[in-house]
């Protein structure tokens, strides 16, 4: 792709996502949404394989629904209230924008687009996708919260921390599994979402970090499947060692980073008196600790962990290794700072 197309596509979806961080109606807010969707169709169609353009199809066609629920349940709003202000939604509204948003960022039971788009698009452009794209509407769905039916928002979470767990369990592909495990973490952020947002913030701000170095990972040692990870040993060791502790960190376990917002959901959840959705979704966090294990299985178990003569290097991609490096240190290692990161946020 052209560089100065690639900047005008990368600026417009920066320019999409501040419309609707700043904006103060409905109107604007879908705005910022369509410029955000029509920015990353030809970076998920610039390969021109049959894969990215059923991808890229698939993907406009769900959030052109999406939006076009956004825009109906904004225009009923104003029918009935007469101003189209964010934080002035009715009962039936807030509900189907509840709906629709849901629909954009792909929490259960309407996240069957998500596996198959991120199936058939690069792995960068599948990171863009997996966060950048959850921004814009997190942050309508934070306003709509407190005028949401509770109900409703746990529903949402509880299906899709179990979902997202049950789906990755079969699934040999990297970026299905990464799909997933989106699906999943989304639907923790959603149940607290009605009783504490900048812990959903928090939680979101750590997945961002722990999926970036994912991906990076896997498109440094340029692999997308199960098998592939078994000579992930004999490109890069150190890489390797580390990623088995940020695969455990996706899977939220104590000492890593990503302990850390499952700890503080699960105390939110209980000190509501919600004990049986924080069991509920703790033994879902189970299933997707699984998924996670058996790659770190492929990648460890499956080869003899030493270097031979014979290292393919030709196989490893080049790429800058300060952002890997920072995320993946950030992803492994926060754990320690969360009484400071509590007090500054919650």
């Amino acid at each position: 792709m052209n560089p100065y197309v690639l900047v005008i596509l990368l600026s417009s979806l920066g320019l999409g996502t501040t419309i609707t961080f700043a904006s103060s109606n409905w109107l604007i807010a879908w705005m910022g949404l369509e410029i955000n969707t029509m920015a990353i169709l030809p970076l998920m169609a610039k390969h021109h394989h049959p894969r990215g353009v059923e991808a890229t199809t698939k993907y406009f066609l769900t959030q052109a629904t999406a939006a076009a629920m956004v825009l109906f349940a904004g225009m009923m709003n104003a029918w009935t209230t007469g101003q189209w202000d964010l934080n002035n939604l009715q009962p039936t509204t807030s509900t189907l924008m509840t709906a629709a948003l849901a629909l954009k960022i792909g929490l259960a039971p309407v996240h069957f687009w998500m596996p198959e788009v991120l199936q058939g698009l690069s792995l960068p452009t599948g990171l863009i996708m997996s966060t950048w794209q959850k921004l814009a509407p997190f942050s309508l769905i934070l306003q709509v919260a407190p005028s949401t039916n509770p109900t409703l928002l746990t529903t949402l979470g509880v299906l899709s921390a179990l979902i997202g767990g049950w789906g990755g369990l079969n699934q040999t592909q990297l970026r299905k599994i990464l799909a997933y495990s989106s699906i999943a973490h989304m639907g923790w952020m959603i149940i607290v979402i009605q009783y504490m947002p900048q812990l959903t913030i928090l939680t979101l701000t750590i997945y961002i970090i722990m999926t970036l170095t994912a991906f990076m990972t896997f498109n440094k040692l340029n692999t997308t499947k199960i098998n592939t990870l078994s000579t992930a040993w004999t490109k890069d060791p150190t890489l390797t060692s580390l990623t088995t502790l940020t695969l455990l960190s996706l899977g939220g376990l104590p000492p890593l980073t990503g302990f850390m917002p499952k700890w503080l959901i699960l105390q939110e959840l209980s000190n509501q008196e919600m004990t049986l959705t924080a069991t509920i979704i703790a033994m879902s966090a189970l299933l997707s600790l699984y998924f996670y294990l058996r790659l770190l299985y492929s990648m460890t178990l499956t080869l003899h962990p030493s270097t031979n003569n014979h290292t393919m290097l030709w196989r490893t991609k080049k790429q800058h290794k300060l952002p890997l490096t920072i995320s993946m240190v950030a992803s492994m290692s926060l754990l320690p700072l969360t009484p400071m990161i509590t007090t500054l946020m919650l």
